[in-house]
């Protein structure tokens, strides 16, 4: 007698198109990142007619509407400011950093926040947005 086997179905997945999904995905994420702006906290600033540009790494201090402050992305008290700045500066006193304040505070908090740069002998630069 004769037995036949049954033969099975096997589930496959096709795995060719996939890899080129996840290269378009993988592109697609690379150029989006490149674009994205590294400052996440969004303020209007000053106006300025002529603007230069830094290509240089540079730390940024933030201020928001509320007075909160930011060192790059980072929340922080006023009065812990000039402490952390200083700790992220390290021996590297070339280094710049740029203060970004809305252009509707006070003159004082830009002093205040000028201030540490120039007690510490620190380059500090105003972050300004072309007038149009």
């Amino acid at each position: 007698m004769a037995i036949k086997r049954n033969r099975r179905f096997h589930a496959e997945i096709a795995k060719d198109s996939m890899s080129d999904i996840m290269f378009f995905l993988l592109l697609f994420f690379l150029i989006i990142s490149t674009l994205a702006n590294p400052n996440v906290i969004k303020m209007t600033l000053p106006k300025a007619k002529n603007n230069e540009k830094t290509n240089k790494q540079h730390i940024t201090i933030s201020v928001t509407d509320e007075k909160k402050y930011y060192i790059d992305k980072a929340p922080i008290e006023f009065s812990e400011l000039e402490k952390n700045l200083l700790a992220q500066i390290g021996d590297d006193k070339e280094q710049t950093v740029v203060v970004r304040i809305p252009f509707n505070l006070q003159v004082q908090d830009l002093v205040d926040v000028l201030e540490i740069g120039v007690k510490n002998n620190l380059k500090f630069v105003i972050a300004t947005d072309v007038a149009k």
